[in-house]
C-alpha cells in the first residue's frame, strides 16, 4: 500500500470537533427518556414491588416491570439445550439473578423527571443464598457441551509429569470491566411492525438477527444505525437487556425512546472478563526442550446463559511439545454473563502460559527467549498444517535489540538504576486469522469520488480508514476523494467488528470490488470514441482520469460518467476465502517487550520503557495500525497493574464501580512506548495480504510485565493485579 500506508484517519475530523454523531446523540423527534431501576439483592424473587408513587410523578409515563410487561414472541422459545446465546429476558417473571439485575424501566417526558421517580421505586424480597465467589464455587464446575468445550490431547495425556525437569503452577485473573468512554445506550422506535435502533453495536448484521428473534420479525424489518461507538472492546458484541427493554418501551407507548446506562451499571450489566482460576503444568529436559505441557482453566460464567473464551487455546500450538493437555470448565455464579472483554480469551491464557514460561527458563537457568526459540514450532502441530506465514523470530530480534534486552541478567534484582531494581520481561501473543464473507459496494460519484458502502462499523481501530487506503491505492484517487458510508443496516452486508477480521473481511471486499470497478470503467472507455480499437489492457486509470499507455489520449471519469449518462457507476461485490486457506494454519503474532523499574521499599513500579512488535503480514496503513497495537499495550497495561473488580461477596454486589476506585491506565503510567511491524505479506490470508492485529495487540503484555517484575525483584506475582502490597511483602519466589 506504497501511497496511502500513513494517511491520517478518514474519521479523525470529525470525532474531535464533536460532528461525529453517535447512537444517544440522534435528533428524534418525540424521544422521551428511560432509566433502569435495580435489584438490591443477589439471588432471590421479587415479593412485591411499589411502583405507585413514581407512576403518579410528574412526567412519567410508563413504569414496566414483571408484572405488565408486554412479553416478547421469543420469550416463549424454548431454552437451548446447551444454554448457550440466551441472554436473561428482561423483566421476564419475578426472578432475580444477578445483583442490580433490572427489575423496573421507568419512562418519561425528560430526563431529570425520569430520575426522580426511579428514585421512588421500592421492592421487598425473597432472598435467596447467593454464590459469587469462583474460589468457594469450585464444586461447581462443569464441562461446556460443545465441540469447542472438548478437552484437547496431543500425545501422552498430562505428559509433563515424566520429564526431567517439572513446574506446576496456579494463575488467577479478577473479573475486569471494559470501562469504554461512551456508555451503553440505545433510541428505540417502531414504525408500525418494524423495529428501528440507535444503539451501540460492534456487528449491524447481528442486531439485526437478535432483536429479530426476540420480537419475531424478520431481520430485514429490523432497522439498525451505529455508525460511530466511543469504545466497545467486546461489550457490543452482545445484544444486552437493555436494548430489548428500550424497545419493549418504545413499542408500548409508540413513541421513540431513550435509554443510557449510567456507570455504575457498566459494571454490572454488559459483561467483564470472567474471574478465571488457570494450572500450568510444564516439563522440559535439562536441556531446555520441551516435552509435555498442561493447561487447565476454570472461569466463570452467570447461572442463566454458558459464555466460554479460548482461553487455553494458545497452549494446544504456539510452542512446540509431543505432549498437550488442555481443559476448560465454568462454574455458574450469580452475575451477569461475561463477554469477551478488549481481547480475547487467549489474552487471559497468555498470563498463565508465559509466566509459566518464563518460570520454566528460570529454573533451567535459560535466558527467556532462548528457551523459547529452542521450542519455537515450525508448523501448527494442533492442526498439523503448515503456517501461512510466521515471523516471530524477527519479531524477537527487533524487540530485544529496541528494549535493549543485552543489558538483562537471568538472576533477579542483579541490575539496578540508582535506587530502582531494573527487570526486563516479555511475553509471546497470538490469535487467528479468519475472513468472513463480506459485501461492499464500490461506486463513482458523478463528480469522480469513490463511494464505498458497508454495514460494518467502526468501533475505534480504523475501519474506514483501512477502506479508504485500500479504495485510494486501487484507484488511484487521492485519499481525500474516497467516501465511506457504513455503520447502517440496509447496506451491503458486512461483518460484525471482532475477532481481528473486518481488515482481512472488509478490506478483502474492498479490493476485489475496486478492481471490478476500474475494470468496468476501463471497459466502458474502451467503447468511447477517443479510445476506439484501444484495448482495455492498453488503458490506465488513476487520479481519476483514464489514460491510454500508447498515446497521450484521456478521458476524465467524470466527463465519462456525464457522457454515459450514469450518475453512479457501481459494482457490489461478495468476498470470501478460498479452498487453498484451509490448507494452512493463519495466525497473527505478536511479541510485547517490558523495562519496569521497581522500588524495593515502597513497591512501586514503573514502566519505564514498552516495545510491542507484531507479525500481521502487510500493514495497510501504519498510523492506524500503530495505534491499535499502542491501545493494546495500554490494555495490558491496566490489566496486568491495576484492574479488578472488587465484589463484596456476603451481598454479591461491587463495591469499585466507579473511575474513582476501579483504576484504568492513563499516559502518565508509561513512560516510553514503542511498536513496530514485521510488515511481510501473508501470501495465503487474502489479496492486501494481511493478517489481524486487535487481538493480539493485547495479548502476552500483562505477563511481560509480571515477567520483568519477577526479573527485577524475585518475587513471582500469580495473581493479578501487580499492586505494590504483592512486591512489599516477603513472598518465596
Amino acid at each position: 500500500m506504497s501511497k496511502t500506508s500513513n494517511i491520517n484517519r478518514v474519521d479523525g475530523f470529525a470525532k474531535v470537533t464533536g460532528s461525529a454523531t453517535y447512537s444517544a446523540e440522534y435528533k428524534t423527534p418525540g424521544v422521551v427518556y428511560a432509566c433502569l431501576v435495580g435489584s438490591t439483592i443477589a439471588k432471590g424473587k421479587i415479593k412485591t414491588i411499589d411502583t405507585k408513587k413514581a407512576e403518579w410523578a410528574p412526567g412519567v409515563l410508563a413504569v414496566i416491570t414483571h408484572l405488565n410487561v408486554d412479553k416478547p414472541i421469543g420469550y416463549q422459545k424454548e431454552k437451548d439445550k446447551h444454554n448457550f446465546g440466551r441472554p436473561l429476558q428482561i423483566f421476564k417473571d419475578n426472578s432475580v439473578l444477578y445483583y442490580d439485575q433490572p427489575i423496573a424501566m421507568v419512562i418519561a417526558d425528560t430526563f431529570e423527571r425520569m430520575q426522580y421517580a426511579a428514585s421512588l421505586i421500592k421492592a421487598d424480597y425473597i432472598k435467596e443464598e447467593h454464590s459469587t465467589e469462583l474460589h468457594k464455587a469450585a464444586e461447581k464446575e462443569k464441562k461446556v457441551e460443545t465441540d469447542k468445550g472438548n478437552d484437547y490431547h496431543r500425545g501422552e495425556h498430562d505428559g509433563y509429569k515424566n520429564a526431567e525437569v517439572v513446574l506446576e503452577t496456579e494463575y488467577t485473573i479478577p473479573t475486569e470491566v471494559h470501562n469504554p468512554m461512551e456508555l451503553a445506550n440505545i433510541i428505540a422506535k417502531w414504525e408500525g411492525n418494524k423495529p428501528i435502533l440507535y444503539t451501540k453495536s460492534q456487528g449491524v448484521e447481528g442486531t439485526r438477527r437478535s432483536v429479530a428473534g426476540v420480537f419475531g420479525v424478520p431481520a430485514e424489518d429490523v432497522e439498525v444505525t451505529s455508525e460511530y461507538l466511543g469504545g466497545a472492546f467486546g461489550m457490543g458484541l452482545h445484544t444486552w437487556p437493555y436494548e430489548i427493554a428500550a424497545l419493549i418501551g418504545a413499542k408500548k407507548l409508540n413513541r421513540p425512546v431513550k435509554l443510557v446506562l449510567h456507570r455504575e451499571q457498566m459494571f454490572t450489566n454488559v459483561g467483564f472478563r470472567p474471574y478465571t482460576i488457570q494450572k500450568m503444568g510444564l516439563g522440559a529436559t535439562k536441556a531446555g526442550k520441551l516435552t509435555g505441557l498442561t493447561h487447565e482453566a476454570v472461569a466463570m460464567t452467570s447461572s442463566y446463559e454458558d459464555f466460554m473464551e479460548g482461553t487455553v487455546n494458545m497452549s494446544r500450538f504456539i510452542y512446540d511439545s509431543p505432549n498437550v493437555s488442555t481443559r476448560y470448565r465454568i462454574v455458574p455464579l450469580d452475575t451477569c454473563t461475561p463477554i469477551w472483554m478488549r481481547g480475547p480469551g487467549e489474552a487471559t491464557g497468555s498470563f498463565a502460559l508465559e509466566c509459566a514460561m518464563d518460570e520454566m527458563a528460570y529454573k533451567l537457568n535459560l535466558d527467556p527467549i532462548e528457551f523459547r526459540k529452542i521450542n519455537y514450532a515450525e508448523k501448527d502441530l494442533e492442526q498439523n498444517k503448515p503456517w501461512s506465514s510466521k515471523y516471530l523470530l524477527e519479531c524477537y530480534e527487533g524487540g530485544m535489540e529496541r528494549i535493549g534486552w543485552k543489558n538483562r541478567k537471568n538472576e533477579p534484582g542483579s541490575v539496578k538504576e540508582g535506587n530502582w531494581l531494573v527487570g526486563y520481561g516479555m511475553g509471546t501473543g497470538t490469535f487467528g486469522c479468519y475472513r468472513s464473507p463480506t459485501s461492499v459496494k464500490a461506486k463513482f460519484s458523478a463528480d469522480g469520488n469513490l463511494i464505498l458502502q458497508c454495514s460494518v462499523n467502526d468501533m475505534g481501530p480504523g475501519t474506514a480508514t483501512m477502506m479508504t487506503a485500500i479504495g485510494a491505492e486501487i484507484t488511484g484517487l487521492p485519499a481525500e476523494n474516497v467516501i465511506v458510508e457504513m455503520g447502517k443496516s440496509g447496506l451491503p452486508k458486512g461483518p460484525t467488528q471482532g475477532g481481528s477480521a473486518t481488515t482481512s473481511s472488509v478490506g478483502s471486499a474492498v479490493h476485489d470490488s475496486c478492481n471490478l470497478l476500474v475494470s468496468k470503467i476501463l471497459g466502458l472507455a474502451s467503447e468511447t470514441q477517443t479510445f476506439k480499437g484501444t484495448a482495455v489492457t492498453d488503458l490506465t486509470f488513476a487520479n481519476g482520469v483514464i489514460s491510454s499507455k500508447n498515446n497521450s489520449k484521456t478521458v476524465s471519469l467524470a466527463s465519462l460518467i456525464a457522457a454515459n449518462k450514469l450518475e453512479d457507476f457501481a459494482v457490489e461485490n461478495q468476498s470470501k476465502g478460498n479452498e487453498e486457506m484451509k490448507k494452512y494454519s493463519i495466525y497473527s503474532f505478536s511479541v510485547h517487550f517490558v523495562k519496569v523499574l521497581v522500588n524495593p521499599n515502597l513497591g512501586k513500579i514503573r514502566l519505564a520503557h514498552v516495545v510491542s512488535c507484531a507479525d500481521i503480514g502487510t500493514v495497510i496503513n501504519q498510523k492506524t495500525s500503530a495505534g491499535q497495537m499502542f491501545g493494546g499495550a495500554v490494555g495490558g497495561i491496566g490489566m496486568g497493574l491495576m484492574e479488578a473488580l472488587e465484589i463484596d461477596h456476603r451481598f454479591g454486589r461491587p463495591i469499585n464501580n466507579n473511575f474513582a476506585d476501579y483504576h484504568v491506565p492513563v499516559n502518565a503510567d508509561i513512560e516510553k512506548q514503542e511498536v513496530f511491524f514485521v510488515n511481510k505479506k501473508d501470501p495465503i490470508s487474502n489479496p492486501m495480504g494481511t493478517k489481524g492485529l486487535g487481538e493480539t495487540a493485547l495479548v502476552g503484555m500483562a505477563p511481560a510485565i509480571a515477567n520483568a517484575v519477577f526479573n527485577a525483584t524475585g518475587k513471582r506475582v500469580r495473581d493479578l493485579p501487580i499492586t505494590l502490597d504483592k512486591i512489599i511483602e516477603t513472598a518465596k519466589v
